[in-house]
């Protein structure tokens, strides 16, 4: 996985992320890039399921935020990132929040770690208090 996150470029769009309604547009913006990324269908469907795990740690976890996803290119690649971002508590133990299994709240614990097996690069920046920023990359094969 690579650690530098890689940001949308100029014609990213932002979606708040408020209510469950939310993280529905969220998740159907991403799907939306991943066609005209032309990603297979496969990757779409990782890359939209880690959205919406990640927009609903947003939401639930988070109290809320925002999601900029956009096209994005590096050394000739093109793919498709999306930056989720909360004021929430942050994660105070990110390798315990990483691990499959582990949950702070009711769910499976498949949030964090399962989104980051779906993902070709997965930056995760928290800090306890100060919230939390993933930021996830497919890119085109």
């Amino acid at each position: 996985m690579n650690t530098s996150p890689v940001v949308p470029d100029a014609e990213h769009e932002t979606v708040p992320i408020a209510t469950n309604d939310d993280v529905v547009r969220a998740r159907q913006l991403v799907r939306t890039l991943a066609q005209r990324c032309k990603l297979s269908l496969v990757d779409q469907t990782k890359l939209v399921t880690a959205a919406s795990e990640l927009a609903r740690n947003t939401l639930v976890y988070g109290g809320g935020g925002v999601m900029r996803a956009g096209l994005v290119r590096r050394d000739g690649r093109a793919g498709v990132t999306a930056v989720f971002e909360d004021s929430g508590p942050g994660i105070p133990d990110v390798e315990q929040a990483l691990t499959d299994g582990w949950t702070s709240g009711g769910g499976l614990g498949l949030g964090l770690s399962g989104a980051r097996r779906l993902v070709d690069d997965f930056v995760l920046d928290t800090e306890p208090g100060s919230g939390t920023q993933v930021a996830v990359t497919k890119w085109a094969r």
